[in-house]
């Protein structure tokens, strides 16, 4: 494999403990891996070169949170919304019956073309979730299909509860025969702990019964109002509680008292008009913070990472720097993934190069495709 110099780096954002962010800066990759950092004035040689001619240059995004496995829209229930109808979770089932009615190549085929404009907007790791199929069957097609492009898979099933049946009884099928079908394919469990979901007591059995399965765990929580999601996920030992949105003082002395990242998810509350998360308050206090889109049909149908970091500068406290961070470091460390989110040498090739001078224009220059190039060890 040839080795590939980037040179002429106007800003190159490290997250390098010494150096996190440098000027004048080159990159060697060599073998799908950062191989050296350092001054523009030093670089080695390199097989090939990529004159970067003052732009910025970013560790690739990380999307620690996505739901792209489904059919259909719901176009209508947003304009409603913009019109004055609250959100509530209720809008899954459309989704869940467009789904279970669409073909393995229909919903084959909307991923790829969900992870191409991602990788469009810069994002070179990504999550997918299922939970759109609440089936045996249908849950465990949608992680085959999401394996198929990821390695961040996990399994939903206890998104909401079908129609028909009882919350007891599901969750015995969630814990039961659905998890035997699905845990091949995943590598996380995850939960939506909230009122009209699952409550405290539903949610500790089935992130227990996935853990028991080895699963990694995740939680939705804490989206449409205060509840005990945020705790029940940091006594857990869970990875990442994503949402966030409605935080008690003691739901975020748990978070900074614990590994459990606080996902964000801007895109959700543009979409629903509920307050955005207040991540100065986590920061402040300590709290590893990721960002990701919630790339999702109902709630958030937004792929793109710029977009959301730009919200969260705008409208939930970060500097510039910060929203990036959560979006690569914050991300990986949601997906307790230690080779991607930065670029320090031995970290896997995953870059963005921005034509803009500093990776600040992300949030200045909203909306802008800023994004020239992405480059991944498959893609160079």
């Amino acid at each position: 494999m040839t080795s590939l110099l980037l040179t002429d780096i106007g800003e190159l954002v490290t997250w390098d403990d010494d150096r996190p962010v440098r000027r004048d800066a080159a990159l060697v990759v060599d073998d799908g891996s950062i191989a050296w950092v350092g001054e523009a004035a030093e670089a080695p040689p390199a097989d090939d070169v990529v004159d970067v001619d003052g732009g910025t240059v970013v560790p690739g995004f990380v999307d620690s949170h996505s739901h792209l496995v489904f059919a259909g829209d719901r176009a209508a229930e947003f304009e409603a919304r913009m019109a004055g109808r609250a959100y509530t979770a209720g809008g899954i089932r459309a989704t869940v019956a467009a789904t279970r009615e669409a073909s393995d190549h229909t919903l084959d085929r909307q991923v790829r073309r969900l992870l191409a404009e991602m990788r469009r907007q810069g994002t070179t790791t990504v999550e997918i979730k299922s939970g759109y199929g609440l089936t045996v069957d249908d849950e465990a097609r949608s992680l085959a299909i999401a394996a198929r492009h990821t390695d961040e898979t996990t399994y939903l099933g206890a998104h909401v509860v079908p129609e028909g049946t009882t919350t007891e009884s599901y969750v015995d099928l969630v814990t039961g025969p659905m998890l035997d079908a699905c845990a091949p394919h995943a590598r996380w469990i995850d939960v939506f702990c909230e009122e009209g979901a699952f409550d405290a007591e539903a949610s500790r059995t089935v992130l227990r019964a996935g853990h028991e399965a080895g699963l990694g765990l995740r939680v939705h929580a804490n989206q449409l109002g205060h509840g005990p999601g945020v705790r029940l996920a940091c006594e857990l030992g869970a990875a990442a509680v994503d949402h966030c949105t409605y935080l008690s003082d003691a739901d975020v002395e748990a978070l900074a008292s614990s590994g459990t990242v606080a996902g964000l998810l801007p895109g959700v509350e543009f979409s629903t008009r509920h307050p955005y998360p207040d991540a100065r308050r986590l920061l402040d206090a300590g709290v590893t913070v990721a960002l990701a889109s919630d790339c999702n049909p109902g709630s958030s149908f937004t792929s793109s990472i710029p977009f959301c970091i730009a919200l969260a500068v705008r409208e939930m406290g970060m500097t510039p720097y910060e929203a990036l961070r959560a979006a690569t470091l914050g991300g990986a460390a949601s997906l307790r993934r230690d080779d991607v989110g930065h670029l320090r040498p031995g970290a896997r090739a995953d870059l963005v190069v921005l034509d803009a001078p500093s990776a600040v224009h992300l949030a200045y220059r909203p909306g802008v495709p800023l994004v020239r190039r992405t480059i991944t060890p498959a893609a160079g």
